[in-house]
């Protein structure tokens, strides 16, 4: 299945970079070895690197190749970058995962919720509170909504894991895109009563709506975080500097 190859090989890619098996400003493999190496077309190690790229983890640079220009993040912060899940994005900061589920339960969308999430009114949901832990300490509060004919049995024991490696790994789906707004709020009692934010009032609280390769929206999502533990990184191309 090209889309799963293409997945492989960028993985495969961001997590030699990652333990530095590329040194910083190192150049990766040429096209034509990674082609050998991974037993692919051109264009599925294109877009592995396409996608590096935009998480800021290599340049393309034109008639010399692809360089390394990955940084670790701070380990002290949660950030927020390419589509990740929690527990993805903890394992590579190598900080310990720990997922609570506070509810999980079936819904249908009212227009309260259909406006809040952007789901049709009638959609059949799951919903799911989860708290998130690193290394011990409770930093975000998620609030999930995932359509069910999407992420088709999804139980309170795969949230506790990970439901992006159920729903890629299980299912099957191509986890494509993901758009995010991201607001500084007043508390509410159930963060208070799980987050413990000391002098804190507020949060940092990132709203998405993620979509598959279909072009289906299949999750919303309303993740609350504790403000000393966020960080948030992208990583910008200037768009005249591609053409």
């Amino acid at each position: 299945m090209p889309q799963k190859k293409y997945t492989e090989i960028y993985r495969s890619l961001k997590t030699k970079i990652e333990n530095g098996e590329y040194e910083f400003q190192e150049m990766l493999p040429s096209e034509n070895q990674l082609i050998l190496t991974y037993g692919c077309s051109r264009n599925t190690i294109r877009r592995a690197i396409s996608a590096l790229v935009i998480e800021g983890y290599v340049q393309t640079m034109q008639g010399k190749g692809v360089r390394n220009i990955f940084r670790p993040a701070l380990q002290t912060s949660f950030t927020i970058g390419g589509i990740e899940s929690f527990k993805e994005s903890a394992l590579r900061n190598h900080q310990i995962p720990k997922t609570q589920v506070l509810c999980f339960t079936e819904i249908t969308a009212d227009e309260k919720i259909a406006g809040r999430t952007g789901f049709p009114v009638d959609s059949q949901l799951y919903y799911i509170q989860r708290l998130h832990y690193l290394d011990g300490k409770a930093l975000i509060l998620n609030h999930n909504y995932f359509l069910k004919n999407i992420a088709v049995n999804l139980t309170k024991e795969i949230a506790e894991g990970s439901i992006y490696e159920y729903l890629e790994n299980e299912l099957h789906i191509s986890i494509v895109t993901s758009k995010r707004v991201m607001t500084v709020e007043k508390m509410t009692e159930i963060d208070e009563k799980y987050l413990h934010l000391g002098d804190y009032n507020c949060l940092a609280v990132v709203s998405s709506q993620t979509f598959n390769s279909d072009g289906v929206m299949f999750e919303y999502t309303q993740s609350r975080h504790r403000p000393d533990y966020f960080r948030f990184q992208d990583n910008a191309v200037r768009r005249k500097a591609m053409e």
